[in-house]
């Protein structure tokens, strides 16, 4: 990498917390990098991730299958746009362009808190402050609002294999159970667990893929798809805000930076990976649809067949069997996507805990798994609460999708791509800020290059999203939920912000300790440890 990386490290860890003085004025050692410090409760435990397991849990989160069934047939049908796979790979660049400056700034900060703690370090304890609940909110969004969709399905297949009708929230409640088990257990082993969902989900997806082009429609292989020409029209810009959502996850593994071996080399190799793997593979399903239905006839059977598309498509082509492992492997990939999110949520209710963002107990990990257990319980009662919430207030048929089902599905998964999509504009922001202030803009001056270009990028999205919100959620123009939904991220920003200029004013000991994870833990320790020598 660059060259100044090395000493804007040691940089960075002395003038964001790394010396410190005890009770008379005794020096507090620098650390000489930011490492986990091994044994204690308030450390996550090191070295239980490597390269395969970090890239199977945060590409687990994308949810191959559930991008391919229902993203992608809904863009088609409601965007009018045949041009997603292109969509896809302009993506795929603007989320590169990110990442060099995110991957960077791993390499030199390791916190569970990922997003906040390195806006914290660009922008400040009250911006990081901000973004920790933003953060909190948004993935919390993200993996509730699948519980609906996912329970819809299981009820489904149940009533069709087994003529079992059960109500889509038990199935729902169910999967919140198991989830939290897991969610307390070793990351390693939940590593294991979403890798294998995930090899079985994208296997059927190429298979798939290969029958498609193996059977194209009458118009051929087609590769009009690709065409510039299809990206014409006002519904390109929101079937951005529909696509980018199918990346939701890469972001993630500086979450698990703690867990991991090697940690400044492992995390940022994942994210390139994980960016370019998602966006080569869903823009060649995206256009293997195309070829299947015809570039000419795909909008309108996307229109008729909804999420259904994949399925018919399949069904033609691998006959009913397939289609029904098909039905199944989707919602196990929505399983994974879940068990994914949840990890994360968890993750950053542990930083937030041990830097005073939340009450104490959620900075602390199980004496047995070394997981951020109170953060799981946290997201598990979170999503309890909710499904019951939506259950309550469904007074549909078993079996109808209609509310309260889907809106939890689209209501959860828009708010949550929002909040994310904001996340990595303002790091992006704070990842200049960040280099800049450090002496270090010269080395440094094509990942900050890069960095502006993906922050501008990542607000004009972000700015569509907001604006097409109730085409995004399927409510009217004059529906109130444009506004209350994206108000959502935009309360919890407000929130996080209030309480870290409250921090600021009345605790400011605890306010610089906000984005310094383990080190402030470390330096915690040291000065009471000088003061009993006292």
């Amino acid at each position: 990498m660059a060259t100044g990386s090395s000493s804007t490290s040691a940089t960075s860890a002395t003038s964001a917390g790394g010396t410190g003085t005890g009770s008379r004025g005794r020096s507090i050692p620098p650390q000489g990098g930011i490492s986990t410090y091994m044994g204690q409760d308030r450390a996550l435990r090191a070295g239980r991730l490597g390269t395969a397991g970090l890239l199977l849990s945060v590409l687990a989160a994308t949810g191959p299958l559930m991008v391919v069934a229902g993203v992608m047939p809904t863009t088609f049908g409601v965007m009018g746009v045949v041009g997603q796979p292109l969509l896809f790979l302009i993506l795929g660049v603007v989320l590169a362009l990110f990442s060099f400056g995110y991957a960077e700034m791993s390499r030199h900060v390791h916190n569970a808190g990922a997003f906040y703690a390195y806006i914290s370090r660009g922008l400040g304890g009250t911006t990081g402050a901000g973004a920790s609940v933003v953060a909190l909110v948004a993935y919390s969004a993200l993996q509730v609002g699948l519980y609906g969709l996912l329970g819809f399905e299981v009820s489904g297949l149940l009533d069709k294999h087994f003529d079992v009708t059960v109500s889509w929230w038990i199935p729902a409640l169910v999967t919140v159970a198991l989830v939290g088990a897991l969610g307390w257990l070793k990351i390693d082993l939940n590593a294991r667990v979403l890798g294998v969902l995930l090899l079985i989900e994208v296997a059927l997806v190429v298979v798939f893929d290969v029958a498609a082009i193996s059977d194209p429609a009458k118009e051929g292989l087609s590769m009009h798809a690709f065409n510039p020409d299809t990206l014409t029209g006002a519904g390109v810009a929101t079937s951005l805000c529909f696509c980018i959502a199918a990346f939701t996850g890469f972001e993630q593994a500086p979450v698990y930076a703690e867990e991991t071996s090697r940690p400044q080399v492992v995390v940022a190799r994942v994210m390139f990976f994980a960016v370019g793997f998602v966006a080569v593979f869903f823009a060649l399903s995206s256009w293997a649809l195309t070829v299947a239905a015809g570039p000419s006839g795909i909008v309108p059977a996307a229109q008729e067949q909804s999420a259904g598309l994949l399925f018919g498509l399949t069904e033609s082509r691998l006959g009913g069997t397939f289609t029904d492992v098909l039905h199944v492997l989707f919602v196990t990939g929505m399983f994974a996507a879940i068990l994914s999110f949840h990890n994360v949520v968890a993750r950053y209710a542990f930083a937030m805990g041990r830097e005073g963002l939340l009450p104490a107990t959620f900075g602390r990990t199980n004496s047995t798994s070394g997981a951020p257990g109170t953060g799981s319980l946290l997201q598990t009662v979170i999503s309890v609460v909710v499904v019951i919430a939506f259950a309550i207030s469904d007074d549909a048929p078993a079996g109808d999708p209609t509310a309260p089902v889907l809106r939890l599905f689209t209501w959860g998964g828009n708010v949550g791509a929002l909040g994310v999509l904001l996340l990595m504009a303002t790091a992006s922001v704070a990842v200049i800020v960040f280099f800049v202030r450090r002496g270090a803009a010269g080395a440094q001056a094509w990942r900050i290059a890069a960095s502006a270009l993906a922050a501008v990028a990542l607000l004009v999205i972000a700015g569509y999203t907001v604006k097409d919100f109730d085409v995004l959620v399927g409510a009217g123009p004059d529906s109130s939920l444009s506004w209350v939904l994206p108000g959502i991220i935009g309360v919890a920003a407000i929130v996080g912000l209030a309480y870290g200029a409250y921090l600021k004013s009345s605790r400011p000991a605890a306010h610089a300790r906000i984005g310094l994870g383990n080190e402030a833990f470390q330096l915690e320790k040291a000065a009471g440890d000088a003061g009993r020598e006292d």
